[in-house]
């Protein structure tokens, strides 16, 4: 029997913690037919989907359990057979997800589409850890910017970024830390402050801190890996400003 509204929803899971989900998003999973989810959703979220079906497409450890062109035939048959997709995607749909996209696929065959935005971990994962990405004084902007483009190469903006004064925020950069580094280094940058947050928002949270000149040491020592998020910019020092000023009013307490 045909369905009469099929329907995609694309809707954004947040950085990790589950806390950080948006009634909108619990919403549309309480409503879903199927839900379409990814390898860095938190697998909690799914326990408001109770009905639907559900379908992992997401990527571990540079496997694709999915292509993408798999992925969007999924979403259009998955909808005209059950009704309402629901595409669950970390952080942002908006924001390196891809959401945009399979949006664009679903409206030219005739669903209805709609977003539920997401906490990004751009924003949420520095912030949990007590670094702000503009601070008066300090960061009067800052970029967000994938580490790898689909080509696998580092995006040419983080040339531009080097030379800025603004915070510079690089997403899936991890396996490009090294070429990251020496692009600052030659914009003369090599004391600016860096952190790296693995798994932010979670449980396996994990960080290091350091320089421009130190941090790849510090990834070393600390074997930090991928998920990660490079934090890069003077805010970066709020964080062990902040722990200073509570450890010195502790000390005052006692």
């Amino acid at each position: 029997m045909p369905i009469n509204n099929p329907k995609l929803t694309v809707v954004g899971a947040g950085p990790g913690d589950v806390e950080l989900f948006t009634l909108k998003g619990v919403r549309a999973l309480e409503s879903a037919d199927v839900v379409l989810y990814d390898a860095l959703v938190n697998p909690d979220l799914l326990e408001y989907a109770k009905d639907a079906e559900l379908i992992f497409v997401g990527k571990r450890k540079g496997c694709y359990a999915y292509q993408q062109e798999q992925i969007n035939d999924l979403i259009i048959s998955r909808a005209k057979s059950h009704g309402h997709v629901v595409r669950l995607k970390g952080g942002d749909p908006f924001i390196f997800g891809r959401g945009a996209e399979e949006m664009e696929t679903a409206a030219s065959v005739g669903l209805e589409v709609a977003m539920v935005p997401g906490i990004s971990s751009s924003l949420a994962v520095p912030a949990y850890q007590n670094i702000p990405l503009t601070k008066r004084g300090s960061s009067e902007s800052f970029w967000v910017i994938t580490g790898t483009t689909k080509e696998h190469k580092l995006s040419n903006d983080v040339k531009l970024a080097a030379k800025s004064s603004a915070t510079v925020v690089i997403l899936m950069g991890m396996s490009k830390l090294g070429e990251i580094t020496k692009l600052f280094r030659e914009s003369g940058k090599k004391d600016t402050p860096v952190a790296i947050i693995q798994n932010g928002t979670t449980p396996e949270e994990r960080v290091g801190v350091g320089t421009i000149a130190t941090i790849e040491d510090v990834v070393q020592e600390l074997k930090l890996t991928n998920p990660s998020i490079i934090v890069i910019g003077e805010v970066v020092r709020h964080r062990e400003q902040l722990l200073n000023l509570q450890l010195e009013i502790e000390q005052k307490a006692h």
